[in-house]
């Protein structure tokens, strides 16, 4: 095993070499393979290192599976609370590398007390440092808790996350269940909605964390907006036809300098949160994706963006909110599953945002999901529409549809009653409704050029300045 080991930054060499599996592990992480110290896992089934992360300062811990299966002593505790602690001192993004079957049965309560220390060691950092998990392997109780607690949490395909395993799972139950239907990489990823990426190995896992820590503690600065090559009309890529579904991640991609890093793309898919850089900035993104539930607002979407909401918030990361969204999705279902309370954060998040926010809707924005979805009575700093867009209580068609209904249905012939309504739609069309009245209202700011679209938001962004402050990220 080796010792503790001030590597003096030799750029481009190698000077600590792991002998354990968690110091291993965590050089990767670090420029070069090669963090200012690391503190190895002899005689502590932990390993910790700080250094430089794409650039950033930046502090990592990693569990030791090959130790008793990685448990969790009161030892090895103490060092993932140093770490956290330490690091929320000088403000470094911190990085958990898990693999670990929970508390040690050896050390029975004394390890739940330790585990009890990490979890606090993470909430009191929460909102004030990013933390990212990187689940490798099996994380069980403890483990699994630690990493669900932090603000982004990474798998690996053949990871599996559960409170409880397979064995006691039969034990106290009688049901046979393999390690990946009760935890695996699938059932965090399209289900519970704990794994916000899954990548195929330990080499990506380490990679995506790397990009997360340089998106969030490097986060740069906006360049000139005048510096900024427009002239792609980015409404082109959305269909012909309104009522024709499209992925929006495509457009999240060609609005950012480089393609996003999109959390959680298997689990409430019909909003999509993602990360990248504006103009050379860190912004989050958030959208309707019109090729899921037609891009409708429901309970998952609404915990889904929420958080995401609230961790830019707390870190200081500027806010796009692309709106294509036709409203909340109706029905039973959605009424139990508690679309109220749930949909009720995404309120409270950007209600309570500090950060610069920009909204552009695209195609259309109605009834309660169009407050929902960053307008300007909840705080944004700017709202956009381009051409074309419709902003109303509901889609034309409906609305006349509730509001003559009586005429409607008096007209007994279905063509002469389909007439009727094409008529009254194109009168409502001409009168000063939807968009035309949002702009009028100053509820819509203007109706801009799709070729002028990044210059527009970046403008927007950096019009104000960035307040970070204190906010834990864990759901309401």
């Amino acid at each position: 095993m080796i010792e503790t080991v001030h590597t003096g930054r030799a750029p481009g060499v190698q000077v600590a070499e792991a002998t354990d599996r968690a110091s291993a592990r965590l050089l990767p992480l670090f420029d070069g393979g090669n963090p200012d110290l690391l503190l190895p896992a002899r005689d502590n089934e932990v390993a910790a290192a700080y250094g430089l992360i794409g650039g950033v300062p930046a502090a990592a811990y990693a569990t030791d599976p090959a130790r008793r299966g990685g448990a969790m002593t009161q030892e090895g505790c103490a060092r993932v609370a140093e770490v956290i602690e330490r690091a929320d001192l000088k403000g470094l993004p911190v990085v958990g590398v898990w693999q670990s079957g929970g508390a040690s049965l050896g050390e029975g309560v004394g390890a739940l007390d330790g585990v009890g220390r990490v979890f606090r060691a993470i909430v009191g950092a929460s909102g004030r440092i990013p933390q990212i998990s990187v689940v490798l392997g099996s994380a069980a109780g403890g483990a699994a808790y630690g990493s669900a607690l932090t603000d982004l949490v990474i798998m690996a395909e053949e990871a599996s996350m559960f409170v409880t395993g397979p064995r006691v799972v039969r034990d106290a139950t009688g049901v046979e269940v393999g390690f990946t239907e009760l935890g695996g990489a699938a059932v965090h990823s399209r289900h519970s909605g704990v794994a916000h990426l899954i990548r195929r190995d330990e080499g990506d896992c380490l990679a995506t964390a790397r990009d997360l820590v340089r998106l969030l503690g490097g986060q740069g600065g906006f360049g000139e907006p005048g510096d900024v090559l427009d002239g792609t009309d980015l409404r082109a890529l959305l269909p012909e036809s309104p009522r024709q579904a499209y992925p929006v991640t495509k457009l999240v991609d060609a609005l950012l300098d480089a393609p996003a890093v999109q959390l959680h793309p298997r689990w409430a898919p019909n909003v999509v949160t993602a990360l990248g850089r504006l103009g050379g900035r860190t912004v989050g993104v958030v959208a309707n994706n019109p090729l899921k539930l037609g891009g409708c607002l429901d309970a998952d979407a609404g915990d889904k963006a929420s958080r995401f909401v609230r961790m830019c918030d707390a870190y200081g990361v500027p806010l796009v909110v692309l709106v294509d969204v036709p409203g909340y999705l109706p029905g039973v279902s959605q009424e139990t599953s508690g679309v109220l309370r749930r949909g009720a954060k995404l309120l409270h998040a950007f209600a309570a945002c500090q950060v610069p926010r920009v909204t552009l809707i695209t195609r259309k924005a109605f009834g309660g999901a169009f407050i929902a979805m960053n307008s300007r009575s909840l705080g944004a700093d700017a709202v956009y529409a381009w051409p074309g867009a419709e902003v109303d209580v509901m889609g034309v068609e409906s609305t006349v549809r509730v509001a003559h209904r009586r005429r409607l249905e008096a007209v007994a012939d279905p063509a002469a009653r389909a007439a009727l309504e094409a008529e009254l739609v194109e009168e409502y069309r001409r009168t000063e409704h939807g968009l035309a009245a949002a702009v009028r209202d100053r509820i819509v700011d203007a109706v801009i050029d799709p070729v002028d679209t990044r210059s527009t938001l970046i403008r927007a962004l950096s019009h104000r300045r960035s307040v970070p402050h204190r906010l834990p990220n864990i759901p309401l």
